[in-house]
């Protein structure tokens, strides 16, 4: 079966660097050096003394200006000497030229000619920078004591500065890609690049630096967690290796833990905003010409795990670049879908990359996965159930779920021993072999066509309806528990209960799926721990990140914390990278939403609070998660027990009307309702309520905010104060990665 769908894939291109940007100093032996990332600022530093002079390197990436700005500083004048050149990789051809204080380059790659060009443009303070035709005097300083410019430079390759007191570089690239089927080309580089730095050509750095701020910390800022006791001083590799080692204290691995939950949300503003690519297996953190796996887009789980934590954890509009791309792969997969399939809609199957690929490759055990297109359209739904986007459903999700969906409605065959439908051929990834309805196979097309009958009926989309609800009338399931107790892999009773593979791939219809919840199937979930526990903890670092979010979802916290220290401990380099190995970002991503999960979930029309705390975390508080509805949720605990909430609508009356919609609030405990207060935050006034078990409702209008106070000892606990303060806690956002 492999050999007759799989081929052989030529021309399919890797993700790689533009090239190296080389600064020489003339330091040697040099003291105190330390490196550091701000994750407050996004901004890195590079600080070290060379005798006895201190020196600084800022980095930081303006979005709004498209750029690269680095600022060279010391502590005395005249301190500066760089040589500021490029090395790039051999795959192309590279013409270099200087004029005045501006290093430019460009030119093709050699196996398709695209077009790239990039620019250096140096503004030194005081001192002078070299050509080749000698010192630029418009660029020197006042200062004539300083020492005469030297004039060795390479012909027209790089920029020599001399004895300045400080150095800007204004750096920004471009190429002529344009993600467009089928061509791909757009404006010419070169082009693009000179619009670029017209713009930011005499902009000073403290406007730069502004704006990139401006524009980075609202979307960084709109949430914060904070663990109570959580503190350290040591560099983030040294506690990191003391993490590893069993030697953290609690407070230290709070510390730890918490801001690897706000490192996944820098990475992914840094690496997926509107009008670039999205975030492929490396991010965008590559140094190869040919990466890892090509550093392209795994629609098998690893693209998918890279956007679980933008909606929860308050950056819906990172995943912007992810819908633009997919968007991008409907007509190529179309003719996938028409060649491979033989039906109408689209799809894709293992791996894709910028040029449309969107067929089957040689690797037996991976390459048949007919349904990435289902699973990725789940994202375009959920992104419309945590903003209640109308417009995006109408003009995004609706098309690309219902093309999805209409090829399954064609491809799905009727067994005749069961009279079900059921996917054929299938293949659980990387586990196989070839079958008749593997597990995940038919969850993932369950979940699409459920979701996919949700958005017709909103849309009175009566026809389609009608097919859907056909199908799913028949269309099995995939959740079956087999002897064991375990949920099976396969419609055969066949799994080996000693079986330690990483994919677990069954336990999709638990994550990102919501077809199994202790709340509302036990036994099923019982089946998905039964696996989870038989699988065991190891594996790679996506996979110990997706084990954190079923543990999660399964309401084990302390099971889900033990997955997330597993992480750190097998998978994770110095510098928080996951480690899969080699690097690979999807981690990094998959863990930060577990840690999500773990405090708040919205899945199954209620709001969970806290329903999978782990003990380690015994107090805190996190502001600004998101639960669906796009209702933004901060919550404070203690002793390990819920005890505030505030919940803020969105301002959206067609969602929640003026006379209210009923909200369900879940607890991880069952209350007594005399208990609870549910007060408006901006009247005051007390709501009434009613608690069903550990379940309660109450009435909610558009544009309020609403409070939930628990009691856990006398009644005036139930209005205390804040007891979070700055010496006992620690809130991430104004943390660093050292």
């Amino acid at each position: 079966m492999a050999q007759k769908l799989g081929h052989a894939v030529s021309g399919y291109g890797s993700f790689q660097s533009l090239g190296d940007l080389l600064l020489s100093f003339p330091h040697q032996q040099v003291t105190d050096y330390q490196r550091k990332l701000d994750l407050a600022t996004a901004t890195a530093s590079v600080t070290y003394q060379y005798q006895g002079v201190d020196y600084q390197r800022d980095y930081f990436v303006s979005y709004p200006d498209d750029a690269v700005v680095i600022r060279l500083t010391a502590n005395q004048p005249a301190s500066i000497s760089v040589t500021i050149e490029t090395a790039i990789p051999d795959n192309r051809s590279a013409h270099k030229n200087v004029t005045d204080n501006i290093l430019q380059v460009s030119g093709t790659l050699n196996d398709n000619q695209l077009e790239y060009a990039l620019h250096i443009q140096a503004d030194i303070q005081g001192g002078a920078l070299a050509t080749p035709l000698g010192v630029n005097k418009a660029h020197a300083g006042n200062d004539d004591n300083r020492p005469a410019a030297s004039n060795a430079v390479s012909a027209k390759s790089q920029l020599q500065v001399e004895h300045a007191d400080a150095v800007t570089l204004k750096i920004s690239a471009a190429t002529n890609y344009k993600n467009q089927y089928p061509d791909y080309r757009g404006e010419a580089a070169i082009s693009r690049l000179n619009k670029v730095m017209a713009a930011i050509k005499s902009t000073p750095i403290t406007t730069l630096q502004q704006r990139h701020l401006d524009d980075y910390q609202p979307l960084f800022e709109r949430m914060a967690l904070t663990l109570d006791d959580a503190h350290s001083a040591l560099p983030t590799n040294q506690l990191l290796q003391r993490y590893q080692q069993g030697k953290a204290s609690a407070s230290a691995q709070r510390y730890l833990e918490a801001l690897y939950f706000q490192y996944g949300r820098y990475l992914l503003i840094a690496s997926s905003r509107p009008g670039s690519l999205p975030a492929n297996l490396q991010g965008v953190w590559n140094i190869h010409q040919v990466a890892p796996w090509n550093a392209d887009y795994h629609f098998n789980i690893n693209l998918q795990m890279n956007y679980w934590l933008a909606n929860v954890t308050n950056l819906a509009q990172t995943q912007l670049p992810l819908f633009d791309y997919v968007d991008s792969l409907v007509k190529p997969g179309r003719i996938a879908a028409s060649s491979l399939l033989g039906a109408d809609g689209w799809t894709l199957f293992l791996n894709s990359n910028v040029w449309g690929f969107t067929g089957t490759i040689a690797w037996p055990t991976a390459f048949w996965q007919p349904e990435a297109g289902a699973w990725i359209a789940r994202h375009y739904y959920e992104h419309y159930l945590f903003t209640q986007d109308h417009d995006f459903l109408v003009q995004r999700a609706w098309p690309i779920m219902r093309e999805a969906s209409e090829l399954w409605l064609q491809t799905l065959v009727n067994d005749p021993d069961t009279n079900t439908l059921v996917v054929v051929p299938s293949y659980s990834p990387e586990h196989g072999n070839f079958v008749v309805g593997a597990a995940m196979s038919q969850q993932i097309v369950t979940d699409l066509l459920r979701n996919t009958l949700q958005l017709a009926k909103t849309l009175n989309k009566k026809d389609f309806t009608q097919r859907l609800q056909q199908a799913l009338n028949k269309l099995e399931p995939g959740l079956r528990i087999g002897h064991w107790g375990q949920l099976q892999e396969w419609r055969q009773d066949r799994d080996d209960p000693a079986s330690q593979h990483r994919h677990v791939s069954q336990l999709y219809a638990l994550h990102p799926g919501n077809q199994i919840s202790p709340d509302t199937t036990p036994a099923l979930s019982t089946a998905a721990a039964t696996t989870l526990n038989a699988r065991g903890d190891g594996g790679t670092g996506w996979s110990k990140a997706w084990k954190i979010n079923f543990w999660a979802r399964l309401q084990d916290g302390n099971r889900a914390h033990k997955l997330l220290t597993e992480q750190l401990i097998h998978s994770t380099l110095s510098n928080l990278w996951d480690n899969h190995p080699p690097f690979q970002i999807d981690g990094n991503f998959g863990a930060t939403a577990g840690m999500a999960e773990m405090l708040l979930q919205s899945h199954n029309n209620d709001i969970a609070l806290l329903p999978a705390l782990a003990d380690s975390w015994p107090g805190g508080q996190v502001t600004g998660l998101k639960a669906r509805g796009n209702i933004t949720v901060s919550i404070q605990w203690q002793h390990g027990e819920l005890t505030q909430a505030k919940l803020t609508m969105p301002d959206t009356p067609a969602v929640y009307p003026p006379t209210g919609q009923l909200l369900k609030v879940r607890f991880s405990d069952t209350p007594t309702i005399s208990h609870i207060a549910v007060t408006n935050a901006q009247s005051g006034a007390v709501l009434p309520v009613s608690l069903d078990g550990n379940v309660l409702t109450f009435q909610a209008k558009a544009g309020q905010q609403y409070l939930i106070k628990r009691q856990h000892g006398s009644i005036s606990s139930l209005f205390y104060p804040s007891t979070h303060t700055a010496a006992s806690a620690i809130t991430t956002t104004k943390k660093e990665i050292q």
